[in-house]
């Protein structure tokens, strides 16, 4: 178990600044046996691949400074000292209307700095700095619930590939790094998260209605049953998902990797781990490496956001952390609406 490891520090040149990179023999990761300094030369050699999701991107950080056996805590504000001085941050507000200054990657240096302060997880914000209000990415997580599988959060992909194909959309699909699987989209940044999210719960309630047997948009646990749940909250303020080539912590030191469409049903996110990643990302090249050409209007999903609205399907629940939203139902759990139980009675 990570604990009381000491070992001499190291300086490592980075992107023109130098990280120093203390008690590097650490153990990090129990289980496989991989230390400080294997995850932050992990982060070193998937280092052009990890930018492309993190560059100019507000980023809430994971950390495990002692091991993903010991305390874990998410670093959303970056201290006003102890930084170096050319450590980039971004200003971002959260649903309570409170800010914080979040780290906002430049260049690799920010990442192995991160690495160093004990980040094991990398969380961006759908957002890019010059704009933090406005996502340029809409993010679709496919959760299996209890009696699903990876095997049907592909399948679900699947639909979702199929429904953007005939709206002319460009999806980037990439393991979770557990049992899910998350499909990107880039879209131009003129739009507020509120309307995102709103276009991303119409995506998924139109992916519901043609495999109702399979997916679900049931926010409420005691509602989905054996489906993949699209998990639309993830567009939300201040909601984040691992980005791509971030490792996971789990005992197998899995990371979220980005495939192509054609090898996703063939895979295993298990055989995707910190020992894995950096050979087949220089082998492969990044599936992902297109990504940011492909912008696209999300005008489609809205307009059928009017259409589900006018036909008596509004918004959906907001996660509990987020102040009452306009329109927003009842957040009661379904077994416990009491209204809704004096009314089956009447």
């Amino acid at each position: 178990m990570g604990g009381t490891t000491r070992s001499a520090a190291t300086e490592v040149e980075v992107a023109g600044r130098t990280v120093r990179l203390t008690s590097p023999d650490r153990v990090i990761f129990p289980g496989p046996g991989y230390t400080k300094s294997d995850v932050f030369h992990y982060y070193l050699a998937v280092g052009d691949a990890i930018l492309r999701s993190l560059r100019d991107r507000p980023t809430t950080l994971q950390r495990f400074p002692e091991g993903i056996e010991g305390e874990m805590f998410f670093q959303k504000r970056v201290p006003a000292r102890g930084v170096p001085p050319w450590l980039r941050t971004a200003e971002i507000r959260f649903p309570s209307g409170r800010s914080a200054d979040e780290l906002c990657p430049a260049d690799l240096a920010h990442v192995a700095w991160a690495a160093q302060m004990g980040t094991i997880v990398f969380h961006p914000w759908p957002v890019r700095a010059a704009d933090v209000d406005r996502p340029d990415e809409l993010r679709i997580d496919l959760d299996p619930q209890p009696g699903t599988d990876f095997a049907d959060a592909v399948e679900a992909a699947g639909e979702v590939r199929a429904l953007l194909t005939e709206l002319g959309a460009t999806g980037w699909p990439k393991t979770s790094g557990g049992r899910g699987v998350h499909v990107y989209l880039r879209i131009a940044p003129r739009w507020t998260f509120t309307e995102v999210r709103r276009a991303t719960i119409a995506l998924a309630r139109e992916v519901e209605r043609r495999r109702p047997d399979l997916v679900t948009t049931a926010w409420w646990k005691e509602q989905r049953g054996a489906h993949v749940f699209v998990d639309y909250n993830q567009m939300a303020r201040d909601r984040t998902i691992a980005c791509a080539y971030s490792l996971r912590a789990n005992a197998r030191a899995t990371v979220s990797t980005p495939v192509t469409w054609d090898e996703l049903p063939h895979v295993d996110p298990d055989d995707f781990h910190l020992g894995s990643v950096p050979a087949r990302l220089a082998e492969r090249g990044d599936p992902h490496a297109g990504i940011d050409d492909t912008p696209w209007d999300i005008s489609p999903l809205l307009e059928w956001a009017d259409r589900d609205d006018a036909g008596g399907q509004g918004d959906l629940p907001y996660p509990p952390d987020h102040p009452k939203m306009p329109g927003e139902p009842k957040r009661v759990q379904p077994s416990k609406d009491r209204d809704r139980d004096r009314a089956a009675g009447s």
